[in-house]
Order: structure tokens, then sequence, then C-alpha cells
């Protein structure tokens, strides 16, 4: 014990010596008591055989001797005994010297790009500066007096900043020299000639309207930026027809709209069939489209003429009895025609095509009696089935419209404006009073004849587009073909409901509009397919009896003849029509 006392003194006595000059006067004047106290160390001092290094556990101090003389303070050192000047304590650390430093990196920096000296500069004259330099190439140097300042004190084009003075972005140039004045004759500083702010140029010309090129260009430029590119042709295609029988009337003066009489079924009578079996053969194939059929319809009441219309842009009429021949060609539109639909007596149909033009043709002679458009694609077409209103048709069109027609005037005489997507079909029920249409918005909306207001709107969430809708024959039920993959059957008299328990599945029809088609005696249900498939379910229970490979494309109508027990009609996207029985 008394030996580490000792060393603690004698290591307080060493660390005193560095403080003599300020410590003089109090060993000078030491209390009696210490030379007492510092008694009992003699004998360690004496007979000590241990050295004071050995001893000495206090970590290393630096001693102000060495600062003085420059070095720097070692960075390992735990403890400093007196107060060092900022400079000392934040001086860089000395060590060799990087061989691979670049001089710029060397050199002494206070920022990541280099060395900036303070200056200030405030934010209107630094943002000045800047745009100068970024626009003429030169700026003022900050370092100079604002007071001293030449051609020298730029930075950056110094020749531009000559040649201009030295001018800021913010600054006004040269004056441009007056290209136009207001005044007729003499120079616009003359007061006497001046006309006032609303005077006239004096090279502007009144000119009453557009040269020839100068309409051309607002033209083009007006179709460019309503995206319709160059203009469509407002002149309809040239009609023409081909009758492909040798006579057009027999014996007895008649057309092939008569009725035939010897086919082995009475075609005039209204009634149905009492009981329809399913099709099981394939018996005639109408061959004479060149591309895709669009949409097959059946002479009206009687059926025994079938008019086709292909995306070749053509509309042909054929026999459904007897030889089963190509009767007359309707050539007249310049694109795919889209829907066809005959009058009540079947004596005219309309045509609707993409060529944005709606055609009323003469079945019999093949004459194009009128043509109508209003410059939007028809999507559906449909004559009133009204005795009385036979001259009036609607089409629903690709501007969300279903417009009406009066064939007499040629004229729009009504628009039904409440779609928010194209409109596909249009199916009139509830003897003729209304009429139901479907769109690609997904809904279906019910019309009261003439009036632009739909009295019932149908849409559920669930719900798809239903791109064909057809009646069924007793008038009760309406056959919607929806885009994921089922029938659907809304009541078609009172309130339109969906009937849940009548749900037709089991055909892939996704992006197709497959016409649907029922048995006279509402028996079967049949409809074509993605797969070119023909499908026949029962009514009553919804199952899915029978399937034909009926096409080698798409099969996009399937029509039931209301004469027939078991004759079923389809055409496809292979160009083909085909009997079945």
């Amino acid at each position: 014990m008394s030996a580490a006392i000792s060393s603690l003194a004698s290591y307080g006595s060493d660390s005193d010596s560095e403080n003599e000059s300020e410590s003089n006067t109090s060993t000078e004047q030491a209390d009696p008591m210490d030379s007492d106290a510092m008694v009992h160390l003699k004998p360690l001092q004496s007979g000590s055989i241990m050295s004071l290094a050995v001893l000495n556990s206090a970590p290393e101090v630096a001693v102000k001797e060495s600062v003085e003389t420059g070095t720097h303070l070692d960075p390992t050192l735990k403890e400093v005994s007196y107060n060092p000047t900022y400079e000392t304590l934040f001086a860089p650390e000395f060590g060799p010297k990087n061989p691979f430093q670049t001089q710029q990196m060397s050199a002494p920096r206070n920022m990541l790009s280099g060395y900036a000296e303070p200056a200030h500069v405030n934010d209107f004259m630094f943002e000045q500066q800047r745009r100068t330099f970024s626009t003429y190439g030169y700026a003022l140097d900050p370092s100079v007096d604002a007071q001293q300042i030449t051609t020298t004190s730029y930075i950056g084009a110094v020749d531009e900043a000559e040649k201009n003075k030295g001018l800021t972005v913010f600054e006004s140039g040269q004056k441009k020299t007056e290209k136009r004045k207001k005044v007729k004759g003499g120079e616009a500083a003359d007061i006497d000639h001046f006309l006032g702010p609303w005077a006239k140029y004096e090279d502007e010309k009144n000119v009453a309207k557009p040269t020839e090129e100068e309409k051309k260009d607002l033209e083009e430029y007006l179709a460019k930026r309503q995206k319709r590119g160059k203009r469509e042709e407002e002149s309809p295609a040239e009609e023409k027809t081909i009758l492909h029988v040798k006579d057009m009337y027999d014996y007895q003066g008649r057309s092939y709209l008569h009725v035939p009489q010897d086919v082995g079924v009475n075609l005039r009578s209204p009634d149905a069939p009492d009981k329809c079996y399913l099709p099981k053969k394939q018996i005639h194939v109408w061959s004479g489209h060149t591309k895709g059929v669009s949409a097959i319809r059946l002479f009206p009441n009687s059926g025994h003429l079938l008019l086709s219309c292909s995306m070749d842009c053509k509309i042909k009429l054929w026999e459904v009895y007897g030889e089963r021949r190509c009767l007359r060609t309707f050539i007249g539109h310049s694109k795919a025609v889209r829907d066809i639909c005959f009058s009540n007596t079947g004596t005219q149909f309309l045509s609707a095509a993409y060529d944005r033009h709606i055609k009323l043709w003469d079945s019999e002679t093949g004459q194009c009696i009128s043509r109508f458009t209003n410059r939007k694609v028809p999507y559906c077409v449909k004559f009133n089935p009204d005795e009385d209103k036979q001259n009036l048709f609607v089409a629903g069109m690709s501007d969300k419209k279903i417009v009406q027609w009066d064939i007499r005037t040629g004229e729009v005489v009504q628009e039904y404006d409440r779609h928010l997507g194209a409109v596909n079909t249009i199916t009139f029920v509830d003897e003729n009073r209304r009429f139901v249409s479907t769109s690609d918005d997904k809904s279906l909306r019910v019309w009261e004849w003439d009036i632009p207001v739909d009295f019932k709107y149908i849409a559920e969430p669930s719900m798809h587009s239903m791109p064909a809708v057809t009646l069924s024959p007793n008038g009760k039920w309406l056959a919607c073909q929806s885009m994921d993959n089922q029938i659907l059957i809304f009541g078609a008299q009172n309130r339109f409901r969906l009937n849940k328990k009548k749900i037709f599945k089991g055909h892939m029809v996704a992006g197709y509009a497959c016409q649907v088609g029922f048995s006279p005696d509402m028996s079967y249900v049949v409809s074509g397919d993605a797969d070119g498939k023909l499908n026949i379910w029962d009514w009553k229970t919804t199952k899915l009896y029978h399937r034909i490979k009926a096409h080698d494309k798409v099969c996009i109508s399937a029509l039931w003849h209301p004469h027939e027990t078991s004759k079923v009609i389809t055409c496809g996207w292979d160009g083909q029509i085909k009997l079945w029985d």
C-alpha cells in the first residue's frame, strides 16, 4: 500500500514540475503538515527494488513542449493534460502521402467540386447571371467590385459580352425594327398620320373568303384536329344487280317472290308445327360468298327465300326449296355489309354497311330505291313491324344513338340518345309498341316508340355486353347472347326481368355476336359459337342436347325455319350457308 502511494506521489511531483512557474509561491509557503505527511514515504524511496516505470500504471499524457515544438497530437493518446488550441485538435492527421492522388484531389477544398470562396450574392442577381450564362455564354465575375466592371470582368464568352455590352437576359437589347406600321404613309413617330391603335396595318388586305389552296389547307388541318384523317368518300358506291336465273317470271307471270305451294309444307299457314325434332345431318350448302357471311334473314311469313349479307360487300337472295339456287346478287356497298332487314311484305329490304350507308332495295328488281346516312357506321337496322308504319325504320349507330328515318322524305325524324356505347341490337316487343336495344355499355334499355327517353334501364355489375338478341316465337321472351358465354332470357312483356332459371351454357362465344334461334314450338334453343359448332339446348331443362360441327370458322347465325319441324339454317365466317335436317 505504501509503495503505491509513493509511486502516485512521485507521479504527482513529476506532473507538477510542468507548471513550476505557475506554482512557485505555493511550494515555498507549504504547510508544515506536508513534511510530516511525507515521512512514511522515505523508506520506500531508499529501499525499493522496483522501478517507477513498472509501478506507473497511468496512461500516456501529452506534454505541452511537444506542441510548442510544432508536432501534432498523436491520435492514439487517451488523455491530454492541457488545453490545446482549436487548430491543434482539428489539424489533419499526418501520414504517408498517397502517390495515386491527383493534384486536384490533393488541393484544398471545402465542397465536393472544389474550393468555393465566400461571396455574397442575392437571389435575384445570382439567377440573373445564371440565366445570362445559359443564354449568352457569359456572366459577371462575382469577385469583381461593382464599381470597377470592365470587359475583363466577365467569364465565359468574353467576346459575346463585349458585343452585347454586358447586357443580361433581363435587360432590353437593341430596339427591333418596326416591321409593320399602323400608319398610312410616313413614319410611326409622325403624330399627324397616326390613325389610332385599332387602325389597319399598311400591308393589311381585305379578303372576303380564303383562296382554294387556303381552303384546302384549312380543311386538312381541321380533319387532323378531329382525328379523322382523310375525309371519307361522301358519294355512295354505284349500285348494280345480277340476276342468276334465266327467266325472272314463270309462265304465269309470277316472280320468285311468289310463295310456292308444291313443297310439301303449307307456307301460307300462320300456325307453327306441333312438334319439332333435332336436326341430324347437312342436306345442302349455299356457296357464293367469297368472304364471311354476316347475317341471314328468311322471307317474312313464308320463309321460302333466304337473304344473306357478307363481308365481300354483297347481298344475295337464295331459294330455300326446289333447286335452292342463288336468284339475285345486290351490289352497292363499298365495305362489309353488317345487317339486313326485310319489310313486312318482303318486297323491300334494308342493308346497313361499314361504308356508313343504309340502302333500301327492291327485292324483285334489285333496284336501289334510296340511300340514308348520317356519317356514322350503322350496326343494326330494323323496319317498324306495324303495317301503318312501314315507311319508318330505326338504326343503331356507332355514335351511341338510335336514329329513326322516314323513307318517304329521307330525313331523320327522331333520335334516341341515351346509350353510353355503340348500339348493337334493336328488337320490337309488346305488339310493336316498344323496342329493346342493347349496347356496348353492357346495358339493356326499353323505349316507347317515338319517345326518345328510355322508360326501362337494365344494367347490373355482373352483366356483360349482349350483341345479339332474338324474340321468341310466342313473343314472351328475349334471348340475349351474353359475352360471358351464356344465353340470358329476359321477359318481354311487362317488367323485363331476367329469368334466372333459364340460362343456357356450354358454348364459347366471347367476342362474337352469334345470333340465337328458337324452334317454332318453343322446344329448342339454337346458337352457333366461336368454334363453328351448332349448339341445341332444350328450352324446359336448359340442357345442351346436341352439338354439330357446322363450319370451319365462326358460326355467326342459326335460324330454325318457322314452318319446318327440323330444318335449321346456319351461316359462318367461312363464307358458307348450310341447311340441316
